[in-house]
């Protein structure tokens, strides 16, 4: 399997060129909705079967049921984090190994492995193969995944497993664990006056900003790992008027339920320090954490693949971003995820893949694919997910 992996590798650099340049930033959805028809027509070529498209509040998604109840899921995304015409400054290029181009470690490479552990699979044993397995691929994971978290739990459902094809962490290391994210907007109301003339009429809302980012910053526990972090804040209409409005966009990320329940709970219980002004929170937990013991069973097939192949055991790696893995580890249901391309720079400039570890990443996962198929289900469910919080 692995010498027909690397038989692979041409025709896989040419589908993640083509899919690298049709851009597809989250936030343009037609951007995006180009993108998804890319990708049905990589897949119809590869596997002879047309994904359906599937639109929900405008976004675009993609999914292929390739026979029979959902056993195994390769679960991916092709939305970006990059705007239309970064491709000018920063086109597709391979040289010395190294494929480099927006989107290529996060994560197009892991959608292309998807598709083409999928075409070995079915090369070698026909279509029937492939009975139980299901690709889906989403159109906004990268702005939190609000209109396609219910597709992927429906779609789950009843899997042995969920792999998804984000890009590894460093060194290759397969993640078996995240953090859980929360995404809140602090929203501060005070009272405008005119600065020069009567300031002491004003009530401002930039100082009640100032007041209450010690309140926020002590939610924060090192020691659980739980971060806090005030990231985008705005105030204020002219430089001549005490400011009657702010606000602030406030990140969090755990690795444990409670510990995002209490953060949740902390920010949506703080008052304002000043008389006239108002406090409101704005947000929810977005994604639970995948915790260890979600991605264990899969782990270990993993690991066991790699050994019957000939190839080193990747590590195992607790990071802190989420990804759509968290959502249907929440619920119950198996999950191991960065098992897409090797590399770095997510979300950076210097964005890029290692050519050489691409075909024995797809050999390991179509064989995975393969396990997973005749497995018995998840004994989770869809169901099992807990709730977001909206507030």
């Amino acid at each position: 399997m692995l010498v027909d992996a690397d038989a692979l590798v041409p025709d896989l650099l040419a589908d993640l060129r083509r899919l690298v340049e049709v851009e597809t930033p989250s936030a343009d959805l037609a951007a995006v909705a180009r993108g998804a028809a890319e990708v049905a027509d990589v897949v119809e070529e590869r596997l002879g079967r047309r994904p359906e498209t599937i639109v929900e509040h405008g976004v675009t998604h993609l999914r292929l049921q390739l026979g029979g109840p959902t056993r195994v899921l390769l679960l991916c995304h092709q939305d970006t984090v990059w705007p239309v015409g970064t491709l000018e400054r920063l086109p597709w290029s391979q040289r010395d190994g190294v494929v480099r181009g927006p989107g290529t470690f996060d994560m197009l490479t892991g959608l292309v492995m998807a598709v083409h552990a999928c075409a070995l699979l079915q090369d070698r044993s026909g279509p029937g193969a492939l009975d139980g397995v299901t690709l889906l691929v989403t159109g906004d994971e990268e702005v939190g995944s609000t209109h396609s978290r219910e597709l992927i739990l429906q779609t789950a459902q009843g899997a042995a497993g969920v792999l998804v094809l984000e890009a590894s962490a460093d060194g290759g290391a397969v993640k078996v664990a995240r953090k859980g994210a929360s995404r809140y907007r602090l929203e501060l109301q005070g009272v405008a006056a005119h600065a020069g003339l009567d300031p002491e009429r004003g009530v401002s809302a930039l100082l009640e900003l100032a007041a209450q980012l010690p309140r926020i910053l002590e939610l924060a526990d090192p020691e659980q790992g739980t971060t806090v972090t005030p990231t985008t804040f705005a105030g204020g209409t002219t430089t001549n008027t005490v400011p009657a409005t702010a606000t602030l966009d406030i990140d969090v990320r755990a690795a444990s339920a409670a510990e995002l329940e209490r953060v949740h709970e902390g920010l949506h219980t703080l008052r304002a320090t000043q008389e006239g002004a108002q406090v409101r929170t704005v947000g929810e937990i977005n994604r639970y954490p995948m915790e260890r013991h979600h991605s264990a069973e899969l782990w270990g097939r993993y690991a066991d693949v790699c050994a019957s192949l000939g190839l080193p055991v990747p590590d195992a790696a607790a990071v802190g971003g989420a990804s759509d893995g968290n959502f249907t580890a929440a619920a119950g249901i198996p999950t191991l995820d960065g098992l897409g391309a090797v590399g770095g720079g997510a979300h950076a400039e210097h964005e890029h893949v290692l050519v050489d570890q691409i075909a024995p990443r797809t050999a390991v996962l179509a064989r995975l694919v393969e396990q997973l198929r005749d497995a018995a289900p998840a004994r989770g469910g869809a169901s099992a997910a807990p709730g977001r919080r909206a507030d």
